[in-house]
């Protein structure tokens, strides 16, 4: 099974507010291989329905399920270079513009029972084109965060998920990842010298 995929892993903090964040998560570690969770068309198509970027009626082809996977490869990238504090790769900037692009986002007001709001609309584009630029907009908001939740990487050996930190303290994607790293300093300081046998890559 993969991480986080029916594995009993919850999503990582902040998977819940933003697409983007769950998008590069479907790149993980799992019994320290790499899996790709939307490796294939069909799974590709199931993400973004089960994000409400396209309905369940919505086919899509190997081409745009290429495309979204170099979307999410462009976002991480992106999200590496902004925690490694280095300039990124001048075809991730550009890769992420021309999906805005594509769709550009456009402000509008949006008015129900819980009051007025600004909510954008994607102008143009088909549906997963759209969706793709609706993605590339939500990265977009992780790149220029400034305060409050920062985008940041998991710092357990053996995963490579990000997630939403809150607080300068949280250093893990999960409960798990953080109870292994724990486990493995445990077992460092009862045999100083010795390999860690109590992390297991990929959880």
């Amino acid at each position: 099974m993969e991480h986080g995929i029916g594995a009993g892993v919850k999503p990582a903090p902040g998977e819940d507010v933003s697409s983007a964040l769950a998008l590069v998560n479907t790149r993980v570690l799992h019994g320290g291989e790499p899996v790709d969770v939307i490796a294939e068309t069909v799974a590709a198509g199931r993400w973004l329905t089960a994000r409400g970027l396209i309905p369940a009626n919505c086919p899509i082809s190997e081409t745009e399920a290429a495309a979204l996977r170099a979307v999410r490869d462009c976002i991480r990238g992106l999200l590496s270079a902004r925690t490694a504090a280095r300039l990124p790769a001048a075809g991730d900037v550009g890769r992420l513009n021309a999906t805005l692009a594509a769709a550009p986002p456009i402000p509008a007001l949006a008015w129900d029972e819980s009051g007025p709001r600004a909510e954008p609309v994607y102008a143009g584009g088909d549906m997963v084109g759209v969706a793709l630029s609706r993605l590339a907009d939500d990265a977009l908001g992780l790149l220029a965060a400034s305060g409050g939740a920062e985008p940041a990487p998991c710092g357990a050996h053996g995963c490579i998920r990000w997630f939403l930190r809150t607080h300068a303290a949280r250093q893990w994607c999960s409960t798990r990842c953080g109870d292994r790293v724990r486990a493995a300093r445990h077992y460092a300081r009862l045999h100083p010298g010795g390999e860690s046998g109590a992390e297991v890559p990929g959880g």
